[in-house]
């Protein structure tokens, strides 16, 4: 991380960063819009690899982390999370399932809705995809201090649609602590 904020060619590191903040003008944030590109296509490649072997893609490795990060989804929230159709959330839930990855069961107080749960070969695989990502993200936020981490997560929930926000964060962070 010290490497890109020291870089020649940052505005910070060329004291060129107004003191007021970042300059908003045309093209400003084009640089962020570049690393992010960047950082994802790294970010996923670990996983794609993974995948791969099972015949899988990228909705397969969402809907696996989420069902497998919150237990009991109902496939409703799922699709609302995941904004894709119906046919394309049930083309992949039925790979899953089929695999045995995943679980479908009947909710308790309404029969109709279906509930979601990883199996222990799902949660397995989930962890497998998770981990050179976790790795990828405790080396980007080494060396960095909690307030530091709290700003980079504070800036990726302010990277989503502000109409979701509350709910992203309520999702992200309600097995953790309470974020103001």
């Amino acid at each position: 991380m010290a490497d890109i904020i020291s870089h020649p060619r940052s505005r910070i590191a060329a004291g060129r960063e107004p003191a007021d903040g970042p300059d908003l003008s045309h093209g400003a944030g084009d640089d962020i819009i570049e690393l992010l590109f960047f950082a994802y296509r790294d970010f996923i490649s670990d996983p794609d690899q993974i995948l791969a072997d099972f015949g899988f893609g990228r909705a397969h490795h969402r809907v696996l982390h989420f069902v497998d990060r919150h237990p009991g989804m109902r496939v409703a929230d799922l699709l609302d999370i995941l904004k894709i159709t119906k046919q394309s959330l049930g083309r992949v839930l039925k790979q899953l399932i089929d695999g045995g990855f995943i679980v479908q069961k009947p909710g308790a107080m309404d029969r109709r809705e279906r509930l979601l749960f990883a199996t222990c070969k799902g949660a397995e695989l989930a962890a497998r995809l998770r981990e050179p990502q976790s790795r990828r993200i405790r080396a980007a936020l080494a060396g960095l201090s909690p307030e530091a981490h709290r700003q980079v997560a504070d800036f990726l929930l302010a990277m989503v649609n502000e109409s979701e926000r509350q709910d992203v964060a309520d999702r992200v962070y309600e097995n953790e602590r309470p974020r103001p």
